[in-house]
């Protein structure tokens, strides 16, 4: 195996062209990039495009009529039936529902672009139509009998059933495994279902919850189910109000000895922690879309903003720190967008392992939503604390991005733990090779071939193909980058598992140290490859566009650059002790009298 670029000459590729069962940011904590699976930057479908410009454009306009009212929403925490009427209308709760079901059926993609061009708009409108069919009713889809899509797509594409999804508890947030809903198996296959939900979106609306609960049969210790409004003991608690997206519905939802049909389990009995992930990370491209759209909105406001405001004389779009800050949101935006497109473009391939790139995505995706909101305030100043202006409340919206359905903190463990786990899995196959030579020379001379070679590879430029070749001329540097600190992870990331071992687990420093080099490799890599699918011209379109790939290389590469050096040498025990100190005494101990 060439230790730079992915022997795959025993895998064939899809009609995408993908590898379906290859990770590429697993790949690279290997030192190997999978080319198939990053060139050419995916394209939506000629046969989808006219449908999702139709959707786009009377989307569009039915929420440009609203503009004055999401303010007052807003304030009053809640959508007017009106308004989700006119999203039934308009088809929107059947987007990504077959056709056959009675919905549009687009792709992920197409429905990423949907949900960016709402939130362009309205958090709270995208969160609505997101929770429905991002998480809401995706385990239906993906998980469903055909008796059970059936019963209840048709509803769902039409909007007279809306769903929520149901798996955060109090005490149990991230930890799904402490979920303490119960559901009892009866003599006649019936369940009782009993336990609480919070935070609960669109629970105040739904008519469809997909709810998790613990069960005790031999498969497994967490089933799902399918639980109607409708069915007694079924209470959805009142509006909670929060910070931001406050217009759309959250809830608690209690369920006291629901009576469950034997129809109503999703999925295999004890399955129910595959369904949960399956479907966070199979809708994580909605959420993306949406900061995608958020950012858009950002970066329009402040640049008519500057260009209009004038302070000593001049437009503030003529200061210089005026000028990086939108130069950077525009970066960020085109970068998030660039990683949530290729993610949506597994998806719809079928991929089968696209979870630590799906919450690549949603880390990079909401973090980038939240510094542009921030700065778009900044920019506004004094204005953009007013609530007069949509400042505010778009700051206010986009603080959950990093909170939920999957906390930037604890994807980011992910993240690192899922690249570091295929490491380990090298070690140990060398370790077997070593063990084996005595019984079976030949395999095990093999395994030490391939580890010594990737070794090799590591350390010098011996039998080195160019780890991204796809990229044009004017990019080459920028992929040299890559190529350098793929490699470096790939090193690094094989002296922390040998320092370490099974007590990675506890180094929670160097993993976000290792997730965010992960993340500017995939997110940078995606950047080249959308602007190298790009038609080459003299326009100032593709121009800025190779900018904005050279800017994004330069800050990934001073960021891994410090994160790799820091993984070996940092203060990460001092970090540690003084939290320690804080948090023994409750309080901040020192005073100036």
């Amino acid at each position: 195996m060439n230790a730079a670029v992915l022997d795959t000459t025993d895998q064939a590729p899809s009609e995408s062209g993908l590898l379906l069962d290859a990770s590429p940011v697993k790949s690279l904590f290997l030192g190997q990039v999978i080319h198939q699976n990053l060139f050419p930057y995916p394209t939506i479908k000629e046969d989808e495009k006219e449908t999702l410009e139709m959707v786009l454009d009377s989307f569009d306009r039915f929420l440009s009529e609203k503009q004055d009212s999401f303010a007052q929403w807003d304030e009053d925490a809640a959508q007017p039936e009106e308004f989700l009427q006119g999203l039934r209308d308009m088809g929107l709760f059947g987007l990504i529902i077959p056709e056959e079901y009675g919905g549009l059926g687009l792709s992920n993609a197409a429905y990423s672009r949907v949900l960016s061009q709402s939130s362009m708009h309205d958090s709270s409108g995208s969160l609505t139509i997101g929770a429905h069919s991002s998480i809401g009713m995706k385990g239906l889809l993906l998980f469903g009998t055909d008796e059970q899509k059936a019963m209840y797509l048709p509803k769902l594409a039409s909007g007279e059933m809306i769903a929520a999804f149901c798996l955060t508890e109090s005490g149990a947030g991230s930890d799904a495994a402490a979920l303490k809903t119960k559901a009892v198996k009866n003599d006649d296959g019936t369940w009782t279902l009993n336990g609480e939900k919070i935070w609960v979106t669109n629970g105040g609306l739904a008519d469809f919850f997909t709810v998790f609960a613990r069960t005790e049969g031999e498969g497994g210790k967490l089933s799902a189910f399918i639980v109607e409004k409708g069915w007694e003991g079924v209470m959805p608690g009142p509006t909670e109000h929060k910070m931001g997206i406050r217009a759309s519905s959250t809830t608690t939802v209690s369920f006291s000895d629901v009576k469950l049909p034997a129809t109503a389990l999703l999925g295999s009995e004890g399955k129910g922690f595959k369904v949960a992930m399956e479907v966070l990370n199979n809708g994580r491209t909605g959420l993306g879309g949406g900061a995608v759209g958020g950012m858009k909105a950002c970066i329009a406001l402040s640049s008519q903003y500057a260009k209009e405001r004038k302070a000593f004389g001049q437009s503030l779009s003529d200061f210089g720190l005026i000028k990086k800050k939108i130069a950077q949101m525009t970066v960020d935006c085109f970068a998030a967008e660039s990683v949530v497109w290729m993610v949506a473009h597994y998806i719809d391939s079928g991929h089968s392992d696209y979870s630590t790139e799906a919450a690549i995505s949603k880390v990079f995706a909401s973090e980038a939503m939240w510094r542009t909101a921030n700065e778009a305030m900044q920019i506004a100043a004094g204005n953009g604390y007013m609530r007069e202006y949509p400042y505010e409340r778009i700051v206010r919206d986009s603080r959950i991005l990093t909170i939920f359905e999957g906390t930037s903190e604890i994807l980011r463990l992910f993240i690192a733990l899922s690249g570091l786990k295929d490491v380990g899995d090298a070690l140990k196959d060398m370790k077997k090779g070593v063990e084996g030579i005595f019984n079976n020379p030949i395999k095990g001379f093999g395994v030490l071939t391939d580890y010594t070679s990737r070794r090799l590879t590591q350390m010098t430029s011996v039998g080195r193909d160019r780890i991204v070749p796809n990229v044009p001329e004017s990019l080459q540097n920028e992929a040299l980058v890559y190529e350098k600190y793929a490699l470096e992870l790939s090193r690094l990331a094989d002296v922390l598992l040998r320092r370490y071992g099974k007590n990675i687990i506890g180094k929670q420093y160097s993993m976000q140290r290792v997730a965010d080099v992960a993340i500017d490799l995939f997110v940078g890599i995606s950047v080249l490859s959308r602007v190298a699918s790009m038609e080459a011209d003299d326009s100032a379109k593709y121009k800025q566009a190779l900018g904005i790939a050279r800017l994004f290389t330069q800050d990934a590469k001073r960021r891994m650059n410090q994160n790799l050096r820091r993984l070996l040498k940092n203060e990460d025990e001092d970090m540690t002790e003084l939290c320690d100190f804080i948090v023994d005494g409750e309080a901040y101990p020192w005073d100036v009298i």
